[in-house]
């Protein structure tokens, strides 16, 4: 199937045979992934530079493992290394880095439509690794990756996103992901971890009571607390928030025995998850998520990069 597309920063630009090319694709990778050596030919050559002006483990990581294992020269630049941090605006940057003849960006930044701004500037492939409060489609990808495999499908899931919805980047992408795939979504928060517009978002159902949300779901994805963003105190305490919206053992009870658990990483224990959820419910697909960011970020770099074909055998 043609793939026709530049950029990945807007998921909402994407179909949904686009994005199942993209599942497709990263299933295809599983089986570089798993062998003794772990890297094929397929983007020897090309050079990508990762532009990370914000803090970053899974998603900076995966990257560079995914750009390694198609061969590709990678330089990291970010932070306060930087000639930002002497005042150099964000065009000026990118223009100095379009000078070394280099292919690809991936960036993530805390100012939300950096990557549309660093697209009009270069020219090049741009890949949206989280910007603000705006979108995170990798993100999206490998969340959607690993309720496929887990599920065997899609279309018609009932998908509960539960947490800080106002202040979550994932929302931006996966909800709208998860619509253009056929599912039904249902956010599930306190009112004031909502934004002021909450149909904006593009979900289904809206809801503050979890137990209630529960037993109708096929997917429970827990979002952590971003406490580095929120400026006022939108609940109590940490506690109240969890006795309320926590996944524990006892909260359980409530899901269907084939409900799945994801979280985009990294969790905050005893808060929307406790130990046992996180780590010996067999609900629990957040390492498959992990794995999966290798995968689907090999997929997109391998497409937008127009990969030669047969090259990942």
């Amino acid at each position: 199937m043609a793939f026709n597309h530049k950029n990945l920063i807007d998921i909402t630009e994407y179909s949904a045979e686009d994005i199942m090319t993209i599942l497709q694709t990263a299933q295809s990778f599983k089986a570089v992934n798993e062998r003794r050596v772990k890297k094929v030919p397929t983007l020897k050559g090309y050079t990508v530079v990762n532009m990370f002006n914000e803090p970053s483990t899974r998603t900076k990581s995966s990257f560079e493992l995914a750009e390694k294992r198609l061969s590709c020269d990678t330089m990291a630049f970010g932070g306060t290394s930087t000639s930002t941090v002497k005042g150099e605006s964000l065009v000026d940057t990118v223009k100095t880095l379009c000078s070394y003849k280099i292919d690809c960006i991936v960036v993530r930044d805390k100012h939300a439509g950096a990557p549309y701004k660093i697209a009009q500037t270069s020219g090049l492939p741009v890949i949206d690794a989280g910007d603000g409060k705006h979108q995170h489609p990798t993100q999206a990808l490998l969340d959607l990756y690993s309720i496929w495999e887990a599920k065997g499908t899609l279309e018609g899931l009932h998908v509960g996103i539960v947490g800080d919805i106002n202040h979550s980047r994932v929302c931006g992408s996966l909800i709208p992901a998860l619509k253009i795939m056929g599912a039904t979504v249902t956010v599930i928060a306190p009112n004031t971890l909502l934004p002021a517009r909450p149909d904006i978002l593009g979900a289904d159902y809206v809801t503050a009571n979890l137990d209630e949300a529960l037993p109708e779901l096929d997917v429970v994805y827990m979002l952590r607390i971003q406490m580095e963003r929120i400026e006022d105190a939108p609940f109590p305490s940490l506690r109240e928030y969890s006795l309320l919206y926590g996944l524990n053992k006892d909260r359980e009870k409530l899901m269907r025995p084939d409900t799945i658990i994801c979280h985009p990483g990294p969790i905050n224990r005893g808060v929307e998850l406790d130990s046992y959820m996180a780590d010996h419910s067999t609900r629990s697909k957040i390492l498959d998520q992990v794995y999966a960011g290798i995968l689907t970020r090999m997929a997109v770099l391998y497409l937008l990069l127009g990969g030669n074909d047969g090259a990942n055998s």
